[in-house]
């Protein structure tokens, strides 16, 4: 069980809107001040807490800001289903609350991640990305077994048996270790699917991620855990870091697909050292 605490700096809710539609920012900083921004993209079926155990680290350096991306949590639906209106809706809202020519780094996970590069094939401003277990890769995936239904659980009324559910797919899907299912990661889980109103599996699934990738020339960082089940890291790694001049890539050990949580230590250690605090470059 990872020792990471939960606890959260103090934080401010923003809830800019965009032809009549609100997405949901929360903003992160130490008691030391503000840093350089930092934007975290949270994955399908989530919402802004799939980051809970990363933020208090990275806001000791970084002015952290993470929504609940359009469709998810408490923000609004898109105008329409599609990766391009979230998008849009979402960089819209970002570019209302930091201007849009502020240079920001970069994280997305998951669906995010995908998220996260169509965002950076846009918008020039950004310094650095890093991508953890990013979809949309369009490579092999290895999955363990069938998630189960857990809307009839929950119209049910019976806690238990929504608890039940949510911890057999956090097991097949999110999580490697029996252990890290705790209380914690059930809890974010089952907010998260609930108040889930844009359904992201099969635009992961149709690929796009290298194509947005093509597009953004920056430094890229690459990151899966050991026994990610959306995919083979290895081949995943190899196809997506091909012909990038600046592109890390690591596997961590011991995580499934929910790697900055169940690896929250060492995904913590690994972008406080690959988003350095140094002056933003001209663009």
């Amino acid at each position: 069980m990872s020792s990471i605490s939960l606890h959260l700096p103090s934080g401010k809710l923003h809830k800019p809107q965009h032809q009549g539609r609100q997405v949901c920012w929360h903003e992160f900083t130490s008691a030391e001040g503000a840093g350089p921004p930092l934007v975290l993209l949270h994955g399908g079926h989530g919402n802004w807490q799939h980051w809970a155990r990363n933020i208090e680290a990275l806001a000791a350096r970084f002015t952290v800001w993470v929504p609940d991306m359009p469709g998810y949590g408490d923000s609004d639906t898109p105008p329409e289903p599609t990766l391009a209106s979230l998008v849009g809706l979402l960089q819209a809202t970002l570019d209302q609350l930091l201007g849009a020519t502020t240079p920001i780094r970069l994280a997305g996970f998951s669906f995010g991640g995908l998220v996260a590069a169509t965002l950076a094939a846009q918008r020039p401003y950004i310094e650095r990305m890093a991508l953890l277990g990013p979809g949309g890769h369009g490579g092999p995936r290895r999955p363990v077994g069938a998630l189960l239904p857990w809307r009839a659980a929950k119209e049910s009324g019976n806690a238990e048996a929504l608890a039940q559910v949510m911890r057999h797919n956090l097991g097949l899907h999110m999580l490697h270790a029996p252990g890290n299912i705790d209380a914690e990661a059930v809890r974010i889980h089952t907010a998260a699917c609930v108040n889930t109103r844009f359904y992201s599996k099969a635009i992961s699934h149709s690929g796009g991620l290298a194509a947005a990738l093509k597009r953004y020339p920056g430094p890229l960082l690459l990151a899966w855990g050991e026994h990610d089940v959306t995919a083979v890291p290895e081949l995943a790694t190899r196809a997506l870091s091909e012909g990038r001049v600046d592109c890390e890539t690591h596997i961590v050990p011991g995580a499934g697909h929910w790697v900055q949580f169940e690896g929250a230590g060492a995904v913590n250690g690994l972008l406080l050292e690959w988003l350095p605090l140094w002056p933003a470059k001209n663009f």
